[in-house]
């Protein structure tokens, strides 16, 4: 079949055959401009070194194709380049920009062409003369931001992203472009810096501190997002709305304390307020996860939050705006002072009250489910977790309620049975559950079938539920007893690091030390290796106060375990330790 020139002269390029392609790029030449074959020809000519031919070429095509000398001086350039002639080169580059007129647009394709051939400083020419030319200093912010990047110069990089911001109120687009670019801490350091310049300069302009909110909660620094936020708040009346959104974010990063400051400053700000009684749940709330997440808990705090929630219904009334309130009363009364029959009366209430709200009544059902677990009644635990698998059946709760069950049966040893369940919850939920579904499941796998009476899997299974059901001290000596039993047991590692985290919660913490240090020496090579290694590290750090060996443990991270999820955060840690300086 016949081809053209052009095809053969692409086919003979890809093959890699430039003396044959070159005469078919000749003829096309002849015939009229083609960008691609110009690029590969230049190519092809670079590789053969044919000079003279070359220079014969572009003084020819400069001279008869003046609408197209753009792109001829390019390709000139990068020859004369390719030749060792480095200021012959840059002469042509500067004529190449100088060949594209007025036309602005073409300054764009011919800063690309320099972005594709590794001239990043020539790109950023060609986008400044496009501006000169249209007298537009706002003309192509945003590409030039990119070629500041490439340049490694943050400062100009930032300048134009911010004008770009400004001039189209398009914050979604500079902030997404800021994820791409602030890598380095240096850089994101430098952003706050400008940004808080910016805000001095000038204080009414609320893109600033809007940008830097959401630079800050990116960084998870809810406190100095918050000092932004009540400022924007003030300024423009927003009613505590912002804030309000801001807290929940802390308060689901885990962030309490920041969480229940944000809460208060609403509750004192704004008491006749739409939010103030959401506001004021969620800063009890914020407080109660605090007390909870510190261990050992304190009895005292945790009579203090009931005294609050009480305050709070007594304010407010028991309604649908306090259920939440009645519900995290209940649960404080039955898992931290162990009053149970109080924590199921006020659930009963609850229940009562928000008849109307069914999935509030599920939920309430769910921590009747464990209070009854904790009692010791696990014929009741079920009923009511079956009740709502069936009333929730295709939701998240229903899900949640399936994975309870399971756990119960795994309590009672019947691990078949709870296996099959976790298989299901694996294939059919949310990612949190199917994670929880697939541990427990795996811990079942890999610790039944190895004895005929999975003595050991059952021994455990027990001292889990001890621990649901608070019974700390009953289950230590349980798991201290397991371990001598089954060191050599497949469960050995699970058994030593439950003990672990169980001494951790106690504040025992030379004790989880020592168990952590077993599963590093003996069970380095398993599932839980660069858990015990990691959480090792962190006690040598936090509780300990031993700096060297925090670091050396961390540094075992990065070394021994290079894929784990622990490894950004163990270097981050290391560097800390060490001195560097971490924004």
């Amino acid at each position: 079949m016949a081809q053209t020139d052009e095809q053969l002269a692409e086919e003979y390029f890809k093959s890699g055959d430039c003396e044959k392609a070159v005469s078919y790029y000749q003829k096309i030449f002849k015939k009229s401009f083609d960008k691609r074959a110009l690029n590969n020809y230049t190519s092809c000519l670079i590789k053969t070194k044919d000079w003279e031919e070359a220079d014969k070429f572009f003084k020819r095509q400069v001279k008869s194709d003046g609408a197209n000398a753009t792109w001829y001086f390019l390709n000139w350039g990068l020859m004369e380049e390719a030749k060792g002639q480095e200021n012959e080169a840059n002469k042509k580059f500067g004529e190449a920009i100088g060949a594209v007129g007025p036309r602005t647009d073409m300054y764009r394709d011919l800063a690309e062409d320099f972005r594709r051939t590794q001239k990043t400083t020539w790109a950023q020419r060609a986008f400044q003369r496009a501006r000169e030319v249209s007298k537009n200093e706002n003309l192509y912010r945003l590409e030039m931001a990119s070629v500041y990047r490439e340049l490694n110069e943050p400062e100009n990089m930032l300048t134009e992203l911010l004008s770009y911001g400004i001039m189209f109120r398009n914050a979604e687009i500079v902030q997404s472009m800021l994820q791409d670019f602030l890598k380095e801490e240096k850089e994101q350091a430098l952003l706050e810096k400008v940004l808080y310049d910016k805000i001095q300069k000038s204080p009414n302009e609320a893109f600033y501190t809007e940008l830097l909110v959401w630079h800050q909660v990116q960084r998870k620094d809810f406190y100095k997002a918050f000092l932004q936020e009540r400022a924007l708040d003030k300024r423009y009346k927003y009613n505590g709305t912002r804030v309000y959104d801001l807290g929940n974010l802390a308060l689901q990063n885990k962030d309490y304390e920041n969480a229940a400051t944000i809460f208060e400053y609403l509750v004192k700000e704004y008491p006749k307020g739409q939010l103030y009684p959401f506001a004021r749940r969620m800063a009890i709330a914020s407080r109660e996860e605090q007390v909870k997440s510190t261990f050992p808990v304190n009895r005292a705090e945790v009579q203090k939050l009931i005294g609050e929630y009480q305050k709070l219904l007594t304010e407010l009334g028991t309604n649908e705006r306090t259920l939440e309130a009645m519900r995290n009363m209940a649960i404080l009364h039955a898992f931290y002072l162990d009053e149970k029959t109080k924590a199921v009366e006020i659930l009963a209430r609850a229940i009562e009250v928000g008849k109307s709200e069914k999935e509030f009544v599920d939920k309430c059902k769910l921590d009747l489910g464990d209070i009854y677990l904790l009692q010791g009644e696990p014929w009741e635990a079920t009923l009511v977790y079956s009740q709502v698998e069936k009333s929730q059946k295709d939701d998240k709760l229903g899900y949640e309620a399936k994975l309870r069950n399971a756990k119960l049966h795994y309590y009672k040893g019947d691990f078949e049975l709870s296996k099959e369940v976790l298989d299901i919850l694996k294939r059919a939920t949310t990612r949190e559950i199917a994670n929880d579904a697939n541990e427990l499941s795996l811990l079942i796998m890999d610790n039944t079938g190895l004895d005929s009476n999975e003595t050991a899997m059952q021994a455990y299974a027990s001292t889990e539920l001890l621990l649901f059901q608070n019974k700390t001290l009953e289950a230590l000596d349980s798991l201290n007893t397991l371990y001598a039993r089954y060191k050599d047991h497949s469960l050995a590692d699970e058994i030593l690091w439950l003990s672990a985290k169980t001494y951790m919660k106690l504040d025992s913490n030379q004790q989880a030390v020592e168990r952590l240090k077993v599963i590093v020496e003996k069970f380095h090579y398993d599932i839980l290796g660069d858990d015990a290694l990691f959480t090792l590290a962190r006690l040598h750090q936090e509780k300990l106060n031993d700096k060297e060996e925090a670091m050396r443990l961390y540094q075992q991270v990065l070394e021994k375990y290079p894929g784990s999820i622990y490894v950004a955060e163990s270097r981050k840690r290391f560097r800390l330790l060490r001195g560097d300086t971490i924004n």
